[in-house]
């Protein structure tokens, strides 16, 4: 989506940076495995496939695509490349042609020693906050596999309710209503949140 293209969200965990062609090689790596293909339901794709997805990704108006960065790795670090700083991603998918005020959100968080920290929360979180104040959706589903039991956990933490179980595809969907209390709670849960133009920090002196 080229809306979100010179957008940097700065949260206490992480901070979230537009998918571009610099992340590439690590997210490919990422999605060798087994494991992460099984839980996104990922087919393998070569090099040259990825950067043709990641190109799609960035002009399709349909969809929200941020690689999610581990914040204290990335402010410590000085001309430190992002792709060593890079822990996951978090997506919005504007599914429903029919309805432009819903959004399928996904978050994943890739690297196995960066899990259960909270930065799948806090991402997505801010990417709750980004859709209802720069996208103006007011309604998000999340579809897991049933057997994810920590993000279904996490999901439901953030006020989400099961909606369906689809047995054939062996996942649960849940939605978030986003009615005036819950959008309060949002923005009060990404108070802490800066919007900053993507780039800016590598002319930073620190």
């Amino acid at each position: 989506m080229r809306l979100n293209q010179n957008i940097l969200l700065l949260g206490k965990k992480v901070v979230l940076v537009p998918y571009t062609s610099e992340h590439v090689p690590r997210y490919h790596e990422w999605m060798k495995s087994e494991e992460l293909q099984r839980l996104t339901a990922s087919e393998p794709l070569t090099l040259e496939q990825e950067y043709a997805m990641q190109h799609s990704w960035r002009e399709d108006a349909d969809k929200c695509t941020f690689i999610v960065l581990d914040a204290e790795k990335w402010q410590a670090q000085t001309g430190a490349t992002e792709e060593s700083c890079m822990v996951g991603d978090v997506n919005l998918f504007l599914t429903d042609p029919g309805d432009p005020s819903l959004g399928e959100i996904e978050v994943m968080i890739a690297e196995p020693s960066c899990r259960g920290k909270g930065f799948g929360t806090e991402a997505v979180l801010m990417m709750l906050s980004y859709g209802v104040t720069r996208l103006g959706l007011n309604k998000f589903e999340a579809k897991i596999g049933q057997g994810n039991e920590p993000s279904i956990r996490m999901f439901q933490k953030l006020h989400f309710e099961q909606l369906a179980v689809s047995t054939v595809f062996q996942e649960v969907t849940f939605r978030l209503m986003m009615s005036e209390p819950e959008q309060q709670w949002l923005l009060q849960q990404t108070s802490h949140v800066e919007e900053k133009p993507y780039r800016d920090r590598w002319l930073e002196p620190h």
